[in-house]
């Protein structure tokens, strides 16, 4: 199944790919962004406006800057594909694998997409982007391993913060967040990003 997500509306298609075919779709259209649901939904989006863009370089700076002056972990930007154990394929707007569960990884699983959840997620809401999937989407990352997800809506300036087994907490125009123990030490300004 193919959907194509737009701001006023999604087209679905019929299609079955395997990983290799979805890999290599990817590989050959790095215009687009294509995620995998679990049950084989193939959802394509375009490129984001460019003030998402610059505050998603942000975000990510952040996170590779912590992650390079600790190296406990390697941080990845929103072009990183991942495979969770339920079978979808995701690229969270950024992300970090703690170092030892990437060590593990053959050199072919890194070279394409890593067949795990990253320990934190981060997903920054776009304009265009539904709350209710990105929340979903924050919950599938949580369900697969994920240890800590923070999403970020700009809209409604607030953070949504995910934990296994517990309910979501919610920071309503907050400054900073922290990576708690999942990221020690690491605390976002969210100056540039909110």
């Amino acid at each position: 199944m193919i959907a194509i997500q737009s701001p006023a509306n999604s087209i679905e298609l019929s299609i079955n790919l395997t990983d290799e075919q979805f890999f290599q779709l990817c590989q050959n259209n790095r215009d687009y962004q294509f995620e995998r649901t679990a049950s084989g939904e193939l959802i394509i989006m375009s490129p984001t406006g460019s003030e998402t863009s610059k505050r998603n370089i942000d975000l990510s700076y952040q996170l590779r800057a912590w992650s390079r002056q600790n190296n406990l972990g390697v941080a990845f930007d929103s072009s990183g594909g991942f495979k969770l154990p339920n079978g979808a394929d995701r690229s969270p707007d950024a992300s970090w694998v703690k170092k030892e569960r990437w060590d593990a990884l053959t050199p072919e699983q890194k070279d394409s997409f890593a067949p795990l959840c990253p320990d934190f997620v981060v997903e920054l809401r776009s304009k265009t982007d539904s709350l209710k999937k990105l929340q979903e989407k924050m919950q599938e990352y949580i369900d697969n391993g994920a240890r800590l997800g923070w999403l970020i809506d700009r809209q409604n300036r607030r953070v949504e913060i995910y934990r296994p087994g517990q309910s979501v907490e919610i920071l309503q125009n907050p400054a900073t967040v922290s990576g708690e123990d999942v990221l020690p030490g690491f605390v976002l300004d969210l100056a540039e990003i909110m």
